[in-house]
């Protein structure tokens, strides 16, 4: 069994009992931004082993009766047709999809707001098709000299402008697809037109980095300035809350450049501001959860390097904005060097006395798995069976899906389907693997696997296929390359 770090069930009792605690002084109102994935936390995962990538939606569900969600998206991000990397679908398709999502845990969606709205066509269109979803919708507009113009951004021109969002629950979760939606925007706006109606509401924000009772460079803080180097994120002690407690906090520039506006905000909306500093804001209790700090230290190292192997990898393909330099820093920092992932070692040197790309996998019980290529199967395909002999028992020497089945498929795909390359992708192994399974006791004891993969590391020669990432990663597997080709040709896809 892989090492925890993390105590997820008290940091789902701690975490909820502190939100409950801020709707009560705020007097039973709270608008909490949230930041991060809600229902994916792969990140938090990797970097607290323990933490469930589901923790927070699990958290709210705890709260199901006092949550409505707001979710927010930037008018101009519909109009560009931005799209989430890690899911490939639009922001305005992951908007539906949260909903669903959220829904089928049994949580109350109120409302869509378009924030940044200036009568763009494509929001106008999206406006229409949640009105015919049936999902309430409503518009916030750019303001002139936000986030600076304290005095017009909080008047009937400013704030005052903007939709304001009916609301029935006491906590009210502004979440979005992505970074950049509007969020804070819309708490704050809510804050203005319900302090006009007489409505006490209160404001917090709930991101899980960096963690702010841990230290400026632990690795866990480290890591996710390594996760959000292409976004200049620089973790920094919160200066205002040294100054009001005397206490070392850790804050992120952007939040700590902020606060004085936000505070005024806050003065000119309700007459006093509720805080002293930008992370008495936060509601984070992750901190207080890691139970063993050696395994999450180890851990955020691990991924750091791999943030740097992506970094890299980007670089080489075409990405002159890969942040390479920054996390280089960070690994310095962090005292990261590839040393510190068997699996690099062990693939470089299975490629060195193969002569060709090769793969490597650090297993659940530390142990290291290798895999090269071969003429029907490419380096991770081999890798990943080898992998799952190791896993399950079974011997080297064993066939897992045999040449009968194997060679007919590499035929398929380069006589009929016009590939040059005849080797198995990890999809189509996985494939042939459930066919040999239904007479092969081997291939279906291998198959069993699966699960247990998750969480692995492994580490590539070369830059696999678009196809093998995604696989090995929906796997659960934590994947890292080399940055270069296994050919010198100038078109890899």
């Amino acid at each position: 069994m892989a090492a925890i770090g993390f105590d997820n069930l008290k940091y789902l009792t701690m975490q909820s009992e502190q939100i409950k605690k801020r709707i009560a002084q705020f007097g039973g109102k709270l608008y909490l931004e949230f930041g991060g994935k809600l229902f994916d936390d792969y990140h938090a995962s990797r970097v607290l082993p323990g933490f469930e990538p589901d923790s927070k939606v699990r958290m709210l569900q705890q709260l199901r009766d006092d949550v409505e969600i707001v979710i927010a998206i930037n008018a101009a991000d519909i109009e560009k047709n931005k799209v989430r990397g890690d899911l490939g679908i639009t922001y305005d398709d992951d908007v539906l999809r949260l909903i669903d999502s959220f829904r089928s845990l049994g949580l109350y969606v109120g409302s869509v707001v378009l924030t940044r709205y200036s009568g763009q066509s494509a929001a106008d269109a999206f406006f229409k098709r949640l009105n015919t979803l049936g999902i309430r919708c409503y518009r916030h507009y750019p303001i002139a000299g936000y986030p600076s113009d304290v005095p017009h951004i909080v008047s009937d021109e400013g704030l005052g402008r903007n939709d304001y969002i009916e609301t029935s629950h006491s906590l009210v979760v502004v979440t979005a697809p992505g970074p950049g939606s509007g969020k804070m925007a819309t708490c704050l706006s809510q804050l203005y037109h319900d302090y006009k109606r007489g409505v006490r509401a209160g404001y917090a924000k709930f991101e899980t980095f960096p963690i702010w009772n841990l230290p400026l460079k632990h690795p866990v803080n480290l890591a996710y300035e390594a996760a959000t180097a292409d976004l200049d994120d620089v973790n920094m002690i919160d200066p205002f809350h040294l100054e009001a407690y005397g206490k070392t906090a850790v804050n992120y520039n952007r939040d700590v450049e902020t606060f004085p506006v936000l505070n005024a905000m806050f003065k000119k909306i309700q007459g006093e501001s509720p805080y002293k500093s930008p992370t008495d804001m936060g509601v984070n209790m992750a901190g207080n959860c890691i139970v063993d700090d050696t395994v999450c230290c180890d851990a955020s190292r691990q991924e750091i390097l791999r943030r740097y192997y992506t970094a890299c990898v980007d670089r080489l393909q075409g990405d002159c904005d890969a942040p390479v330099r920054k996390l280089e820093l960070v690994m310095q920092q962090a005292d990261v060097t590839p040393e510190i992932c068997p699996a690099v070692s062990a693939a470089l040197l299975k490629a060195e006395t193969s002569g060709g790309p090769a793969g490597a996998m650090v297993l659940p019980d530390g142990s290291v798995v290798t895999g090269k290529t071969s003429d029907t199967l490419g380096a991770a395909s081999a890798l990943l069976l080898n992998a799952l002999k190791a896993v399950g028992g079974i011997d080297d020497h064993f066939e897992l899906i045999s040449a009968q089945v194997l060679e007919p498929i590499c035929k398929l795909k380069t006589r009929y389907l016009g590939h040059r390359n005849p080797r198995l992708h990890t999809d189509e192994v996985l494939m042939a693997l459930t066919i040999s399974a239904l007479t092969n006791p081997l291939a279906e004891l291998a198959q069993q696997q699966l699960p247990k993969l998750r969480g692995c590391s492994a580490h590539f020669t070369v830059v696999i296929s678009d196809v093998d990432e995604k696989l090995l990663r929906s796997l659960g597997l934590n994947v890292s390359c080399e940055p270069k080709y296994e050919t010198k040709k100038l078109y890899h896809k």
